[in-house]
């Protein structure tokens, strides 16, 4: 497995859905096609909402993972 290179971390634990879906969303607009995001969500229908975004929209998911309470998701821009 190749090493993935977060382009950027967002800390959304805190916050409870569609916040971080909105502040990943934000994110993604501002970035370059490529770009890895890395989004902290401790609301688990993050875990159903973002994946079911990136697939509407066409990006790639990279990862969806529980870690110690909160969950890690990582998206690629891809246009």
């Amino acid at each position: 497995m190749s090493e993935i290179n977060i382009t950027k971390t967002i800390d959304a634990r805190g916050s409870y859905c569609p916040g971080p879906l909105m502040e990943l969303v934000k994110a993604i607009k501002r970035g370059q096609v490529g770009d890895v995001y890395e989004l902290l969500s401790g609301d688990s229908g993050s875990a159903k909402d973002v994946p079911e975004w990136v697939n509407k929209m066409g990006h790639e998911l990279v990862y969806c993972k529980e870690d110690e309470g909160f969950w890690r998701i990582a998206v690629r821009k891809t246009k």
